[in-house]
């Protein structure tokens, strides 16, 4: 065979395998990235809750997916199945080893989180935090749900209105190290100290993010305080449990109880009267502007002192010296209004 044709099948064939490979590693490119309508990349949000499986962070990955579909975002929600620091850490390196765009996070504990989200900033990740802050870390910015003065006094009251103006209570938080729950708290101390001075507060322990242990502490607390008339549960798996607690005891309409508690989980506990209403807010609008906004600082856009996020977000609130987003103002949850939510 002359030399001149093997040379050009040589050329034909290193010609074609060069063109497979490219093709190859575009798709590779295509599958790993995805891209917008425009072809422009679509970022990578991801979302760690302090515990995955609760209705309240599964109503916040909802309201996620519906943003990330709207704005052509990739979501990621991942968390623990207990809500342990320790565990939440490990999910926050794996994805910064994956170099998600932003990471956003729930942390269980603010404090020890903070070097780890030192590092995602330096491998060039973008850091925020959604419903409950790190204020001592690099967060870019805080998606709050509520202000601390407008749920620790709604719950003070509401609690106060419930025992008739005087009494005893205790209250079952959740995550000793939690940094919202432990504002709300002291906001619930100093606030009714102040305007209740016939209400004692007896005292504070702390469930974790069980609902079991939630019942069985509220039980334990009624024994150790016969007088006491209120309990009042920090978070949506305590809330459900002290109400649980007075329906077992036998204690409706002698013990009341309100507390943080998701609308759906609350209903069987307002009708019967064990729980007199529950403070939250739109778990699904906290989710939905938590992507919004996640987007807003991958794309580098400023926020606005009023921010016109989507029709049922229309006048979201930006504080510059705070740097941080607020959903609103709580909501009032009763055996009248639950049904208005789905979760």
């Amino acid at each position: 065979m002359p030399r001149t044709t093997l040379l050009s099948r040589s050329v034909t064939v290193f010609t074609a395998v060069l063109l497979v490979g490219v093709v190859a590693l575009t798709g590779c490119s295509k599958k790993n990235t995805g891209a917008t309508a425009d072809g422009t990349r679509k970022i990578t949000v991801a979302f760690v809750p302090k515990l995955q499986g609760i209705p309240y962070f599964e109503a916040m990955n909802s309201g996620g997916k519906k943003a990330a579909a709207a704005l052509g975002v990739n979501w990621i929600y991942k968390g623990a199945t207990t809500a342990d620091p320790g565990a939440q850490t490990d999910i926050v390196k794996s994805l910064i080893q994956q170099k998600v765009d932003v990471l956003v996070v729930a942390p269980n504990d603010p404090d020890s989180l903070a070097p780890v989200l030192q590092d995602a900033k330096n491998a060039g990740i973008h850091v925020m935090t959604a419903d409950t802050d790190a204020p001592n870390s690099i967060r870019e910015v805080f998606v709050n749900q509520a202000t601390v003065d407008g749920i620790g006094m709604g719950l003070t009251d509401s609690m106060v209105k419930a025992m008739g103006g005087k009494g005893e209570y205790a209250i079952v938080s959740c995550g000793q190290t939690a940094a919202n729950l432990n504002s709300w708290i002291a906001v619930q101390q100093k606030y009714g100290a102040q305007k209740y001075p016939g209400v004692k507060l007896d005292g504070i322990v702390y469930a974790g993010e069980d609902q079991a242990k939630a019942v069985t502490m509220a039980k334990q607390l009624m024994a150790a305080h016969p007088n006491l008339t209120g309990l009042v549960g920090e978070c949506t798996s305590s809330a459900p449990g002290v109400a649980q607690a007075v329906r077992e005891a036998g204690k409706t309409g002698k013990v009341f109880t309100v507390g943080l508690g998701t609308p759906q989980a609350m209903k069987p506990y307002l009708q019967d009267g064990s729980s007199s209403s529950a403070i939250l807010w739109d778990v699904e609008n906290l989710g939905y502007l938590t992507v919004w906004a996640a987007k807003q600082v991958a794309d580098k856009k400023p926020f606005t002192t009023t921010n016109n996020v989507s029709g049922s977000l229309p006048a979201v609130q930006y504080f510059g010296d705070k740097k941080m987003l607020l959903l609103g103002d709580p909501l009032v949850i009763t055996k009248d209004n639950a049904d208005k939510y789905s979760y």
